[in-house]
C-alpha cells in the first residue's frame, strides 16, 4: 500500500478528499471532481478501514482534508478484504490523538467562489477510555462554461444541435463522527461509534441552444434553465470487540455495522422560446432508502518461524427501494401533469456471505502469503409495475497472491495478483426509460453480468538514505466490460444506456522519485504510463480500440524557515480513448504557503489553485448515425486561505514504515 501524509499536502488544506488525492500516486481527478484509481472510477472506500456508507467518489467529497490524518491506497488487496471496487480500496485515516487528557484542532476555511467550511476535532485519552468527536461543515461552488455540438441521423433526416452557457456545481456537507475505545481487560478492547452526515449537490446550467436540420437549414433558438440536486441523511453505528491472546499476534476480532441513507434526487428542465416564454420542461424525482447489516468475524494466529495463518466471516445484508416519480409541463395550464407511464418503483435485496483463508511466511529474504475467498451471492431486482424480477444466485472465488523478494534492508523488489469483481449499481439495472431533460434520455439492464477483473503487479523500490525511487508494472484484464452506449432514441434525442461490451485490457507502469537530500527541499516526482484496449462488438459492428496515454506530477516543497513552507503541485494528464470516443489533455498548477505561529499552535495556509486556468474537460464522442462534441471550463483561479488552531498539543498518530510494504514519504 501507499501511504499519503495528508498534513504534507498544503495545496488541498482548504478541500476534501478528491483535493489530497489529486496529487497521489496512481490516481487522478477530472473536471468535475470524479476520482479513478488506475484508470477506473470504480474502487472501495473505506473510512478508518469501514466501509462508506455513500457511493465511493460522494464519500471522498464529504471527507474535509483536515479531518484526515494519512490515505492509504492498496491496490491489489489480499483476500481479507472485500473483493468489490476492481481497481482497488481508497482506506481515510481520520485524525485521533494518542496523548492523555484533552485535545483537538479547529480548522475554519474561505476563499474565492463563495466557498468555506469548518471543523473541530476532540479527543479525550486516559488509561482506560479513549474518546473522540469530529464535527465538520463545508461548502464548495464551482462555477464554469459549458459548449456542446450535436449531430445526429434518423430516418435520412440530420439534425444539428449547438448549446453554450454557463454551469454550476454546489456542494453542502455536514457530518460528525464519534466513538468510545474501553479497555475491558489487559487482553479484550471494545468499541462503539456512530457516523452521521447530511450532503446536498446540486449541478445546473443555463444555456442558449441553436437548432437546424439538412431539411431546414433555418437556426431556431431558444434558451433552458436545468438544475439537477441530491440530498439526504446517513448515518451508521458500530460495535467493535478485539481479544489478544497471550503469543504476539494472536487475536480475534469481531464487528458489528448497522448503516442506513436516505438520499432524494429531483432534476427539473425548463425550455424557454426566443422571447423567455416557457415552452416546455420536466421534473423528475427519485428517491428511496437503503440498509445494510455487517458482521464480520476475523482470526489470525501465528504459526512456527514467521508463519502466519488468518481466516474468518463475513455477511452483509442489504435492502433498498427507488421510487422514480415525471410530470411534464403543460403551457395551456401553466402547471405540471403527472406522467402516469414514467412512474416506477423497484426494490433491490443483496446477500453476500463470505468466508476467506490466507497463510503466510518468510523463509530467508523471501516472503509470501497467499489466499482465496468464497463468496455466496442472493440478488434480486423486483419491479412492481411489471410484476417481474431479475435474479442472481451464485458463488464466486477471489484468489489472492503477495511475494516479496528483500535483495537488502533498503532494496525489496514486490510482486502480486488479485481476482476482483464490480458489482453494477442499482440505476444500472433499472428496466425502464428515465429522462433527464429533452434531449437525454437513459434506461438501465437488469441482465447486466458483474466484471471481473485479473490484476497483476510488479514492483521494486530502493531507498537511498532519505531519497526514495520506486518503479511499479501492472496489467489488468476486465471480463464483462460495462460501458455507457450513447445512440440516436428520436431526433436531437441521445439515448443512454449501459451494456456488457466485451474484454479490455490495461497495461501501465509507475515511476516515482522521492529527492529529499536536504533539510529545506523535497522534490516528489510521479510518471504514470498507460497503455489500454478494448474488444468487442456493439449492434453487430467491432468497436475495438487501443490508446496510449500518461500523467505526470511534480510536488516541490520548500522549507524557507523552521515555521513557514512553500509549496508548487503541477498536474499533467494527456488525452485518453473510450468505446466511442476520446477525451483531451489537461494542465494544472497549484500553490501553497504555509505559516505557524504562537510555537506552532495556529497555522495559516494560503491557497491558489489551478493558477493558469488549465482545468477543463474536452471530449468528442461519435458513433455509426450521431456525433458529440462538448468542453466544460470551470472558473478558475481559486484562492482560499485556511486557519488551524492546535490546542493541549494535539498530535495525531503517525504512520512511517520504511519495511518495504508502505510507501509512506513525508510528500506523497
Amino acid at each position: 500500500k501507499k501511504i499519503i501524509n495528508v498534513d504534507r499536502q498544503l495545496t488541498a488544506t482548504s478541500g476534501s478528499a478528491v483535493d489530497v488525492l489529486e496529487n497521489a500516486p496512481s490516481v487522478s481527478v477530472d473536471i468535475d471532481g470524479n476520482v479513478q484509481l488506475r484508470g477506473s472510477s470504480n474502487f472501495t472506500v473505506l473510512i478508518d478501514g469501514q466501509p462508506s456508507i455513500l457511493d465511493a467518489n460522494d464519500a471522498l467529497e464529504q471527507i474535509p482534508a483536515s479531518t484526515i490524518d494519512n490515505i492509504e491506497i492498496i491496490t491489489n488487496p489480499s483476500a481479507k478484504y472485500d473483493p468489490d471496487g476492481t481497481s482497488g480500496i481508497i482506506n481515510i485515516i481520520l485524525k485521533k490523538n494518542k496523548l492523555i487528557g484533552i485535545s483537538g484542532v479547529v480548522n475554519s476555511n474561505g476563499g474565492s467562489n463563495d466557498q468555506y467550511g469548518s471543523s473541530i476535532i476532540l479527543n479525550y485519552r486516559n488509561g482506560k477510555y479513549n474518546s473522540f468527536l469530529n464535527l465538520s461543515y463545508n461548502k464548495r461552488y464551482f462555477p464554469g462554461t459549458y459548449y456542446s455540438e450535436n449531430i445526429s441521423t434518423l430516418n435520412n433526416t440530420t439534425s444539428y444541435l449547438n448549446s453554450n452557457g454557463i454551469n454550476k456545481r454546489d456542494m453542502k456537507g455536514v457530518g460528525g463522527r464519534g466513538g468510545i475505545d474501553i479497555s475491558l481487560t489487559k487482553n479484550d478492547n471494545l468499541s462503539f461509534g456512530f457516523r452521521y452526515g447530511n450532503r446536498d449537490m446540486s449541478r445546473g446550467s443555463e444555456l442558449s441552444y441553436l437548432e437546424w436540420s439538412n431539411l431546414d437549414s433555418i437556426q431556431y433558438p431558444y434558451s433552458s434553465d436545468n438544475m439537477s440536486d441530491r440530498s439526504g441523511d446517513f448515518y451508521a453505528i458500530n460495535s467493535d470487540f478485539k481479544h489478544t491472546f497471550s503469543q504476539k499476534n494472536h487475536e480475534l476480532t469481531a464487528q458489528l455495522i448497522l448503516s442506513y441513507r436516505d438520499m432524494d434526487e429531483e432534476q427539473s428542465f425548463s425550455l424557454f422560446d426566443d422571447e423567455l416564454v416557457k415552452s416546455s420542461g420536466t421534473i423528475q424525482f427519485e428517491e428511496g432508502p437503503s440498509y445494510q447489516i455487517r458482521m464480520k468475524l476475523d482470526y489470525t494466529r501465528p504459526l512456527k518461524n514467521k508463519a502466519k495463518i488468518e481466516t474468518g466471516y463475513q455477511s452483509r445484508l442489504g435492502k433498498a427501494e427507488d421510487n422514480n416519480k415525471q410530470s411534464e409541463y403543460n403551457p395551456l395550464t401553466g402547471l405540471y401533469d403527472i406522467l402516469s407511464e414514467y412512474n416506477r418503483s423497484t426494490e433491490y435485496s443483496r446477500n453476500i456471505h463470505s468466508i476467506y483463508f490466507m497463510y503466510s511466511n518468510e523463509v530467508g529474504k523471501f516472503g509470501f502469503k497467499s489466499g482465496i475467498r468464497g463468496e455466496y451471492t442472493y440478488r434480486n431486482i423486483f419491479s412492481r409495475e411489471d410484476d417481474e424480477s431479475f435474479k442472481i444466485d451464485r458463488w464466486d472465488y477471489f484468489p489472492t497472491l503477495h511475494l516479496s523478494y528483500r535483495f537488502k534492508e533498503e532494496q525489496q523488489m514486490m510482486a502480486s495478483y488479485s481476482r476482483r469483481i464490480r458489482r453494477s449499481r442499482g440505476w444500472y439495472m433499472e428496466p425502464f426509460l428515465s429522462w433527464s431533460d429533452p434531449f437525454n434520455v437513459r434506461i438501465g439492464n437488469p441482465n447486466l453480468k458483474p466484471q471481473f477483473i485479473n490484476s497483476f503487479e510488479l514492483g521494486f523500490q530502493q531507498f537511498l538514505g532519505r531519497n526514495l525511487l520506486s518503479a511499479e508494472a501492472y496489467y489488468r484484464i476486465t471480463e464483462n466490460k460495462v460501458e455507457f452506449i450513447r445512440s440516436v432514441y428520436a431526433e436531437n434525442v441521445t439515448l443512454r444506456s449501459v451494456e456488457n461490451v466485451g474484454k479490455d485490457y490495461a497495461i501501465g507502469s509507475e515511476f516515482m522519485i522521492n529527492f529529499s537530500q536536504w533539510n529545506f527541499l523535497n522534490i516528489n516526482m510521479m510518471l504514470n504510463l498507460y497503455n489500454y484496449r478494448v474488444e468487442g462488438e456493439l449492434n453487430g459492428i467491432d468497436f475495438s480500440s487501443e490508446d496510449f496515454s500518461w500523467n505526470t506530477r511534480i510536488n516541490t516543497s520548500i522549507k524557507i524557515t523552521d515555521v513557514t513552507r512553500f509549496q508548487i503541485s503541477n498536474i499533467y494528464r494527456s488525452s485518453s480513448v473510450t468505446s466511442q470516443g476520446e477525451q483531451d489533455d489537461t494542465f494544472i498548477s497549484n500553490f501553497a504557503l504555509k505559516q505557524e505561529l504562537f510555537s506552532k499552535m495556529l497555522s495559516v495556509t494560503l491557497q491558489l489553485n489551478d493558477a493558469f486556468s488549465g482545468s477543463k474537460r474536452e471530449s468528442i464522442s461519435s458513433g455509426s448515425n450521431f456525433y458529440n462534441y462538448t468542453l466544460s471550463e470551470r472558473d478558475s483561479p481559486t484562492i482560499m486561505l485556511n486557519l488551524s488552531f492546535n490546542f493541549n498539543n494535539y498530535k495525531p498518530e503517525r504512520k512511517s514504515d520504511r519495511n518495504g510494504t508502505d510507501y509512506s514519504e513525508d510528500d506523497f
